[in-house]
């Protein structure tokens, strides 16, 4: 005790400096209506500011749980559209009505190799099985080649097994799509008869024919048209439509009459 007596009789005078100069804070404050609100809009914005950065992170770390929401409402609403009726006297077949959206996410991804592979979250538990074509919401992505109970690897298009059915969507001439190789955005159209000329901005659609793919889901949009003198056929530079690069959710497709076809085209090929 004497000690604190003689601690505080040594900084007498400091103590007392701070107790009137709090006094002094306290009826300034009260006093004045300038300084009142001065003090009260200081605390309110150091809150506002801490209120938002914890807002931000929040948001941050919600952006997953939101993105799967909204991929499986994707999905839904893409099998919807499947199964509304169709018109019986409707001259137009929509394809798509054959197949089955499994919104899932990208584990790993390359764009760098010759052979490039994706990892999904979503394998045989799924429902999920080879040779089931993969989308993204802007474009073709892929195949399934390889299925585990809760994982799937996909060939991506930038792979050089890769090679899709296309169709030039403004007139329906079927196209080859494979990868050059070199660059994840773009591929290369092959096939092309020397009498047809594409055009920079003409958009490539899948053609249907693979039974992997529904017609018309966009592959990429040409670059520039090569014509080769010493082929029959040219080819054209492509840019991908979806960004292998940023690659983060996918839709793996199953056709759903896809057993039936090969079926039938198998029997009549052994007819």
């Amino acid at each position: 005790m004497r000690n604190l007596f003689s601690l505080l009789w040594k900084y007498q005078f400091f103590i007392l400096f701070l107790i009137l100069e709090t006094v002094s804070l306290i009826l300034l404050f009260n006093s004045y209506s300038y300084q009142r609100s001065l003090s009260f809009n200081t605390a309110n914005d150091v809150t506002g500011k801490i209120f938002s950065v914890y807002g931000n992170i929040e948001n941050y770390f919600s952006l997953k749980r939101e993105n799967n929401q909204l991929l499986e409402e994707n999905a839904r609403l893409k099998n919807r559209i499947n199964i509304l009726p169709v018109c019986p006297d409707s001259i137009l077949t929509d394809t798509s009505r054959n197949y089955y959206y499994i919104p899932a996410r990208v584990l790993t991804n390359s764009v760098n190799k010759r052979n490039n592979l994706i990892l999904i979250n979503k394998g045989r538990a799924d429902s999920i099985k080879k040779e089931m074509g993969v989308i993204s919401s802007t474009g073709l992505a892929g195949i399934v080649i390889g299925v585990s109970d809760h994982y799937s690897v996909v060939m991506s298009m930038l792979h050089r097994n890769s090679r899709i059915s296309g169709r030039v969507k403004k007139n329906g001439q079927l196209v080859n799509v494979i990868w050059n190789g070199l660059d994840y955005s773009k591929g290369e159209v092959t096939d092309i008869p020397t009498h047809f000329r594409l055009f920079k901005g003409d958009t490539i659609i899948t053609s249907g024919n693979s039974l992997i793919f529904p017609a018309g889901i966009t592959i990429g949009t040409i670059e520039n048209e090569e014509q080769s003198i010493s082929q029959d056929l040219g080819h054209a530079s492509l840019n991908f439509s979806t960004d292998f690069n940023s690659l983060e959710y996918v839709y793996v497709i199953e056709n759903l009459e896809k057993k039936e076809q090969e079926n039938l085209l198998k029997k009549v090929g052994d007819e």
